[in-house]
């Protein structure tokens, strides 16, 4: 590929993605660890999308006025890193809530930065290749995270998921800062 606008997208957003993947299968499993009932689990779900919901509104008013987008996506990493490492000292069912409130506010950046900056840089007569080696970015590093997110708790512990989750996720922020801003 000759682009290295989406190359740095694939490979910051890839690493993340896998990350993330870590923790979806098992949230439920560490929450209810932790006094989690049914019903309040799928509140916490409920208020990380709210969250998001309420940050993705600001963005789709003043997104389009940063200049720089890429540091709304660095923002999210950053953000979201802190809620993954948040998750070791939130202990209770209300501080839960509060790390569920951190994510969605970090996916709210991220999530729609991400897409503008990928659709910025995709190259003409080639959307449906881009956006299918997106998809595959996104299934692989998924199903991959998944299953590395499942060892680690096995093997060693939620809290080193939490550590290994917010690495990775300073990584992808850490890729996207040390790409010129002309790149992006």
């Amino acid at each position: 590929m000759n682009n290295p606008a989406l190359k740095a997208l694939y490979v910051s957003n890839g690493i993340f993605v896998f990350a993330g993947a870590m923790l979806v299968p098992l949230y439920a499993i560490f929450a209810e660890n932790i006094g989690a009932t049914i019903l309040s689990i799928s509140a916490l779900t409920s208020v990380l999308l709210i969250a998001k919901v309420a940050t993705v509104i600001f963005l789709q008013r003043f997104g389009d006025g940063f200049a720089e987008k890429e540091y709304l996506l660095v923002a999210g990493f950053i953000v979201r890193a802190v809620g993954w490492i948040g998750l070791l000292f939130f202990q209770t069912i209300p501080a839960l809530f509060v790390a569920q409130i951190i994510l969605g506010f970090g996916d709210g950046l991220g999530s729609p930065s991400f897409r503008a900056l990928f659709a910025t840089h995709l190259d003409r007569g080639k959307e449906v290749k881009r956006y299918s080696e997106w998809e595959l970015i996104l299934a692989a590093g998924g199903s991959v995270g998944a299953l590395a997110g499942g060892y680690i708790v096995t093997n060693y512990s939620f809290e080193t998921l939490f550590v290994v989750m917010s690495a990775l996720a300073t990584v992808s922020a850490i890729i996207i800062l040390t790409k010129p801003r002309s790149l992006l």
